[in-house]
C-alpha cells in the first residue's frame, strides 16, 4: 500500500514476489532463528506448505486489523522443499510445542560439532583455508601455517583426533592471520602469524583472567604452589565468559574430627552448590564406607570447603580432589602443594574424565609461572583425558623441558602416591592395610574415632537431638535423675555423667 491524500491505495504493480515465489519448484533454505523472530512469517510458511499454495496478503489482513478492501490475487500453486537450519535446542523446543512442525518437517539431519581428524579431513581444512584466501583476497598460507589452523580446529574440538565444525571461527582466524602477515610485509602467511592471531584473540578476552591472576600474585587469593600441607589440595575450575574460557586454581581444604555427621560440604550448606556437585559429594561417603567400614560402622565428621570461592559450584570434577584432601586429613600425611588435581571419582575409587582439561592445566601453569616454576609442579588429570590435550605452545615446551608435569591417573591410589610420596597400601589377606600406608593410617584413625565415640557414649540420635535443642535434653535428663533420687533415696545411685549406657554400643605424559 501507499498513502495518497490520507488514504491507503494499491494496485497490481505493487505486488512483489517473495522467497517462496523465487524458490517455487526448487529448494528454500531458511535460518529458523530469523524465521521465528517474525511469528507472522512462520505461520505463513506453515500455511503455504500445508495448502501447497502461496496467498498474497498484507500484514493487516493477516492480523485482521484492516477492513479496507484490497487486492487479493489468486493463490499460486507451490511445489518446493523447505530446509530449516538451526541449533539442536530450537529443534527440540519446536518438536515439543508445535504440532504443525512435527507433521511438516519429518526428516532430520543432525550435524555434529566435530568430525574425525583424518588425512582427508585435514585436506578439507586446507581447501577451506585456500577458498577463504581466494574469495577474500587474503595472503596464501604456508604449509606449516595451514597445520597451525588444523591444530586450532582440534583445540576447538577439544580432542586430538577430532576437528571442529565451527568454521566461522576458523575463517576469522584465517583473516586475522593474513592481516598480521600483511602488516609485517610478508607475501605469505606464516605459522607465527597464525599464532599471533590466536594470542591476540586471547588478549582481547582475558581481562578477567588477568585480574584474578593479579589477585593471586598479590596474595589476595591464596594459592600455594610449593611446600606440603595436611588436608589441602589445589583444585581446578573453569570460568566461561562469553567466547573465552580459562582455568582458575582454588584451595580445597578438609578438617576431620570425632563425630558421626559424615562428610559435610560448607558450600552445600551455604546453598552454593548444584545437584551434580552434591552427587559427587555423596559419592565420597560411598567410597569411604566401601573401603573402611566392612567390619564396623563408619564414624566420621568432616567439613570440606572451596576456600575463597563465592560463586555457585556445579559439576563433580573436583570430587577426586576432595577425596585426596579428606584422606590426607584422616591419615595425617601432607600433600605436596606443587600439584593441582582435577577429575571425578566413582565409589570404587576409579578416576573419571572431565571437561575443560586444557583450560585447567593452563590456568594452574600460569599461576606456577608467576610464582616461579620449580620443576616439581604439575597437574593430575584422569587418564582418559590425555586424548583431549591440545595445550598452548608455552605449556608444551615447559613439559618437554621438565619444568612442568602432567600426570594421568586411573585410580585414587595412583594419585595418592604422586601427591604424598607414600604408598597407598594394598588390602592384605587378613582384611587390613599396611600400617605405614595411607589406607592403613586412615583405617587406624577411623577406628580411633569410633573408640572415642564409644567412650563418650553418645549415639547419633542423641547428637542430633542435642544439636536441635541446644543441650536442653541433657538438662531435663539431669532434672529427672535428681527427681528419681529424691523419690528413692535408698536406691544405688549411678554416677551422674549421662554416659552409663554407653558400655553396650605414575609417570608424566608428554604433550602431543
Amino acid at each position: 500500500h501507499r498513502a495518497e491524500f490520507g488514504a491507503l491505495v494499491t494496485d497490481f504493480t505493487m505486488i512483489k514476489g517473495g522467497c517462496l515465489h523465487r524458490a517455487n519448484g526448487g529448494y528454500l533454505v531458511v535460518e529458523v532463528g530469523g524465521l521465528l523472530a517474525n511469528p507472522l512469517a512462520w505461520d505463513a510458511l506453515k500455511r503455504a506448505i500445508k495448502n501447497s499454495s502461496i496467498r498474497t496478503e498484507g500484514m493487516g489482513a493477516q492480523l485482521q486489523m484492516v477492513s479496507t478492501v484490497t487486492l487479493e490475487p489468486e493463490p499460486i500453486p507451490l511445489d518446493l522443499k523447505v530446509l530449516l537450519i538451526g541449533d539442536p535446542m530450537t529443534y527440540y523446543v519446536l518438536h515439543q510445542v508445535d504440532e504443525d512442525f512435527r507433521k511438516l518437517f519429518k526428516v532430520k539431519a543432525d550435524f555434529g560439532a566435530r568430525f574425525d581428524r583424518k588425512p582427508a579431513s585435514c585436506r578439507h581444512y586446507a581447501q577451506f583455508v585456500a577458498a577463504r584466501c581466494h574469495e577474500e583476497g587474503l595472503l596464501p598460507f604456508e604449509r606449516d601455517a595451514v597445520a597451525r589452523v588444523v591444530n586450532y580446529g582440534s583445540r576447538l574440538a577439544g580432542h586430538q583426533k577430532k576437528l571442529s565444525t565451527r568454521f566461522g571461527e576458523i575463517a576469522d582466524l584465517v583473516r586475522e592471520a593474513s592481516y598480521w602477515a600483511k602488516k609485517r610485509g610478508a607475501s605469505q602467511t606464516a605459522p607465527e602469524d597464525v599464532q599471533k592471531a590466536v594470542n591476540q584473540g586471547i588478549y582481547r578476552s582475558n581481562r578477567a583472567e588477568e585480574q584474578i591472576q593479579e589477585m593471586i600474585d598479590e596474595g589476595a587469593i591464596r594459592v600455594d604452589v610449593d611446600g606440603e600441607v595436611i588436608g589441602q589440595v589445589n583444585g581446578l575450575s573453569v570460568l566461561a565468559l562469553g567466547d573465552y574460557e580459562f582455568g582458575k586454581p582454588s584451595r580445597i581444604t578438609v578438617r576431620t574430627y570425632t563425630g558421626r555427621t559424615g562428610v559435610v560440604s560448607l558450600d552445600r550448606e551455604a546453598k552454593l552448590s548444584g545437584r551434580i556437585y552434591d552427587k559427587g559429594l555423596l559419592t565420597l561417603n560411598g567410597y569411604l564406607g566401601g573401603k573402611y567400614a566392612q567390619d564396623a560402622p563408619l564414624s566420621l565428621s568432616a567439613s570440606i570447603s572451596f576456600e575463597q570461592l563465592y560463586e555457585e559450584i556445579e559439576g563433580d570434577s573436583a570430587s577426586s580432589t576432595e577425596l585426596y584432601a579428606l584422606l590426607s586429613s584422616l591419615s595425617g600425611v601432607p600433600i605436596k602443594q606443587g600439584f593441582a588435581v582435577t577429575g571425578s571419582v566413582d565409589q570404587q575409587g576409579y578416576v573419571q574424565p572431565i571437561g575443560g582439561a586444557n583450560e585447567k592445566i593452563e590456568g594452574f601453569f600460569l599461576t606456577c609461572k608467576h610464582k616461579g616454576l620449580t620443576g616439581e609442579q604439575g597437574v593430575l588429570i584422569p587418564e582418559q583425558n590425555v586424548v583431549n590435550l591440545m595445550l598452548r605452545d608455552e605449556v608444551r615446551q615447559a613439559v618437554a623441558d621438565g619444568r612442568f608435569h602432567i600426570y594421568p591417573v586411573r585410580t585414587i591410589d595412583e594419585g595418592l602416591e604422586i601427591l604424598t610420596g607414600v604408598p597407598a597400601g594394598e588390602l592384605q589377606e587378613d582384611g587390613s592395610y599396611p600400617e605405614d600406608s595411607i589406607h592403613g593410617l586412615v583405617a587406624a584413625r577411623l577406628q580411633e574415632i569410633g573408640a572415642n565415640l564409644k567412650e563418650t557414649g553418645k549415639t547419633a540420635a542423641e547428637e542430633a537431638e542435642e544439636a536441635e535443642t541446644g543441650g536442653s535434653v541433657h538438662v531435663e535428663a539431669a532434672a529427672d535423675q535428681a527427681g528419681d533420687a529424691e523419690e528413692a533415696p535408698d536406691a544405688d545411685a549411678a554416677p551422674d555423667d549421662g554416659d552409663a549406657s554407653s558400655e553396650t554400643e605414575n609417570q608424566p605424559v608428554q604433550p602431543s
